[in-house]
């Protein structure tokens, strides 16, 4: 079996009969690229050859080879009992009856308790959507682009206009942003292709952007927020050091890319002006084409054929395409520091293998609730809630809130929350903070 363990009896490949029985140790050994364990209440399965299948991509689930997948399993998938049919053939045996449910040091009382706290919000209705909100939120969208197209057309295209519809668009773009995301965590529908389907209208008909790509970066972010090598988010690709490890690894190695001690001051010319209109334009298409991803091609190919089609009579050719980069500069800062703030000046670190609650609220805080703070940033002030509870609606957040920073004051976990003017100054705080401890490091250590 390629780990040992106890026999208890014989399985033929992919019988789904019990193979055997092993020990945590035993299953922690399978953490390579080729060679993938994982458990799942208490079952231990291989997914060395199925991984690349994976419907959320192969490296989300590789995330967590060698170690229990319970948590982020619930936290993932809507239907458990419909997942259980690809699982079925993987199952190569469980774990020991003397060993704990859980691997490493992770509190077996903070996960019982915290999947109580999910089985209530269940029953409450909590992962139930009201689908008028949803589509309101569409409508104002819509609207907010007719108008500025309508606008243009009738009081002509002066630099005046031009900036006022610019700002329309990248408003419309922005929460076009926040849309997409509720139906790709599968948030909307109860059945899971409703929401595959319309995510695909929304991130590729009203954005040009691809699913696919969004699906396999976005749930590493979730399943490890903050983990370097393994959350997409935080793969700054040697431009800024973040963290109190990462500044004194590179700064003991001597690394220098960049001068890191001012990267809070650089950060302002390079994060919010370039992320969405050069890096992930340049990435998103990228990926459509090496991966031969047509069905979002195809998509993405509508929201440009609308665009230029509104846009060229009145500006032409090159006036519509500086149009559409300056509308996604806007809505790139607007992405940048929703995103950043609530993440960035948390603990970033490396793999520590922790249980759900504990790994989402040391890499997540919240920003205060207000109408504006949950329509500006699409309800990801809630970011503890929506770490914790994925596919739970935005709108019910809120409602699960009280009880979540109950359970975190009863074990003693840090429960923050900030002002939208704070979070975003922490941002800078933390990279100069970061920048210092590079410094120090490179000239001292």
């Amino acid at each position: 079996m390629g780990g040992g363990g106890q026999q208890t009896e014989p399985a033929e490949p992919g019988s789904g009969k019990t193979a055997g029985v092993y020990t945590w140790e035993e299953v922690q050994k399978h953490r390579s690229r080729n060679d993938q364990w994982l458990v799942v209440n208490r079952k231990v399965y291989n997914i060395s050859q199925w991984v690349k299948r994976h419907p959320g991509g192969s490296r989300v689930i590789g995330h967590y080879a060698g170690e229990d997948a319970t948590e982020v399993f619930a936290a993932f998938h809507p239907d458990q009992k419909f997942v259980q049919k690809f699982l079925k053939p993987l199952l190569i045996g469980e774990l020991v009856a003397t060993e704990p449910n859980q691997d490493g040091n992770k509190s077996a009382e903070l996960i019982e308790e915290f999947d109580r706290l999910r089985e209530q919000a269940e029953k409450r209705g909590l992962f139930q959507a009201r689908p008028l909100f949803f589509c309101l939120h569409l409508c104002h969208i819509v609207l907010l682009e007719a108008l500025a197209f309508l606008l243009l057309s009738h009081l002509g295209t002066s630099w005046t206009m031009t900036l006022l519809c610019s700002a329309l668009l990248a408003t419309a773009q922005s929460q076009a942003g926040w849309l997409q995301h509720d139906f790709g965590h599968l948030s909307v529908f109860k059945k899971s292709k409703w929401n595959h389907l319309v995510h695909k209208f929304v991130i590729g008909h009203l954005k040009g952007a691809s699913a696919n790509w969004w699906n396999h970066r976005h749930f590493q972010h979730h399943a490890k927020p903050n983990v370097f090598k393994k959350d997409p988010d935080i793969n700054m690709m040697d431009i800024f050091v973040l963290g109190n490890t990462q500044p004194v690894e590179y700064g003991i190695k001597k690394i220098k890319h960049y001068p890191y001690n001012y990267q809070h001051q650089y950060f302002f010319l390079v994060a919010p002006p370039l992320l969405i209109p050069v890096f992930y334009n340049y990435n998103i298409m990228k990926t459509m084409f090496t991966r031969r991803d047509w069905v979002d091609l195809a998509w993405a190919s509508t929201y440009y054929i609308r665009y230029f089609y509104c846009f060229v009579p009145l500006y032409g050719v090159f006036g519509s395409l500086a149009l559409m980069m300056f509308v996604r500069f806007l809505e790139s800062h607007w992405f940048v520091w929703v995103t950043q703030m609530s993440h960035l000046p948390k603990e970033i670190d490396h793999e520590r293998r922790q249980d759900w609650l504990t790994m989402q609220l040391q890499a997540t805080c919240n920003i205060e609730q207000s109408f504006f703070n949950d329509w500006f940033s699409g309800h990801l002030n809630f970011q503890i809630e929506h770490h914790l509870f994925p596919r739970m609606p935005r709108h019910n957040y809120q409602l699960v809130a009280p009880q979540v920073r109950e359970l975190c004051e009863k074990h003693g976990i840090p429960y923050e929350t900030k002002t939208l003017w704070r979070g975003m100054v922490d941002v800078v705080r933390s990279l100069k903070t970061s920048g210092e401890l590079w410094l120090d490091a490179y000239l001292h250590k």
